[in-house]
């Protein structure tokens, strides 16, 4: 799997911070607040792929565009950046030896806990 940092998704999380669109949670609370599937899939039908792909730090392109798969890392809920679904992808990251995205989430969490 060759997956890499999608710099449009750093930067549109950076601009949520920014805009103070963040939910600053604790570490285990994304498991509940994650959007569902059927969450992800209105707002891809709604928003197209482009829009979709910016909710996710990931891109992996063994999988085609448009295809929900290709996109890793999520970090919010379509709305907000959410504190604990960027400390759960920087240990995936991490886990999966993503440096350049486990360094980039570790980043928005820097800022997140400037908040």
């Amino acid at each position: 799997m060759a997956v890499k940092l999608n710099k449009k998704a750093f930067d549109h999380a950076k601009s949520l911070i920014r805009d103070n669109k963040v939910v600053i949670d604790t570490r285990d609370d994304w498991s509940e607040h994650a959007p569902s599937t059927q969450d992800e899939n209105k707002f891809l039908d709604k928003n197209g792929s482009t829009e979709y792909s910016k909710w996710f730090l990931g891109i992996d392109d063994e999988h085609p565009e448009g295809q929900k798969g290709r996109y890793k890392f999520p970090y919010g809920d379509f709305k907000k950046i959410h504190r604990c679904a960027v400390i759960s992808g920087e240990s995936r990251a991490s886990q999966r030896d993503h440096d350049d995205i486990r360094e980039a989430l570790g980043k928005l969490l820097d800022r997140l806990n400037e908040q």
